[in-house]
């Protein structure tokens, strides 16, 4: 009897978390520099694209600086910003060809509304800095490790993502009630008080009754459409 898949192979979950993610800090790799805080997003092959202003750290540092830049994925559940990954991802400083610097704007600035990127397009003071990955470190939930550059940039985020964030945000907006009795009916437990969408995916959904608590529900078989997806989900909250 084969068994259904339960979550994203590793590769996968960590860029998926990767493009849900946004700069907090950026180190210089063996240097006494102060670790700063760092703005920008992640590009769609997985690099963090910093945007960096003069007077900061690697403003004017040369190129194929080595750097640890931490990512932060969170996700907004009852009006509060949660945690569910930090990513060091630690590789090379090059400045974004000129040629490229519009589309490396646009894919950052949904994590980075910031009035400088225009600036960094035009070509003004702010520029705009990609990290050429080496590897990346992953901490979420109880899982922690590391991928290699070569593993990393060959995996691409969960295709249903878009979809699937929009699902979530609906569900925890307005179907709190469906939540808490779907967890009461996995548990067999009452009194779950708040429950959240936690994560949703091609393989399945991920429910969070509490702090430190998630349920992992697998479908049967990975799903490939967003309205296979979301007749999964109206599933698991039917009674």
């Amino acid at each position: 009897m084969r068994h259904p898949v339960t979550a994203p192979p590793v590769p996968e979950r960590v860029r998926t978390l990767a493009a849900l993610a946004a700069p907090t800090h950026v180190s210089v790799a063996g240097s006494d520099v102060p670790t700063a805080a760092a703005r920008g997003g992640v590009d769609g092959s997985g690099r963090p694209v910093l945007l960096v202003r003069p007077g900061e750290v690697l403003y004017g540092a040369p190129a194929e600086t080595l750097v640890t830049v931490d990512l932060s994925a969170t996700r907004e559940v009852g009006g509060v910003e949660r945690p569910r990954a930090l990513l060091k991802v630690r590789g090379w400083t090059q400045p974004v060809p000129a040629a490229q610097a519009r589309a490396a704007a646009v894919a950052i600035a949904e994590a980075c509304p910031d009035e400088d990127l225009f600036a960094a397009v035009e070509g003004g003071e702010p520029v705009l800095l990609r990290v050429d990955v080496c590897h990346v470190i992953y901490l979420t939930g109880g899982d922690s490790g590391v991928l290699d550059a070569e593993t990393y940039l060959a995996s691409a985020p969960d295709p249903l993502l878009p979809p699937a964030e929009r699902m979530v945000r609906h569900v925890n907006e307005s179907h709190s009630r469906q939540l808490a009795e779907a967890a009461e009916r996995l548990t067999g437990e009452a009194g779950h008080g708040e429950v959240w969408l936690w994560e949703l995916d091609r393989y399945g959904a991920t429910l969070r009754p509490g702090p430190g608590h998630l349920i992992r529900v697998p479908w049967a078989a990975p799903v490939a459409t967003p309205e296979e997806l979301e007749h999964a989900l109206a599933c698991l909250l039917s009674p």
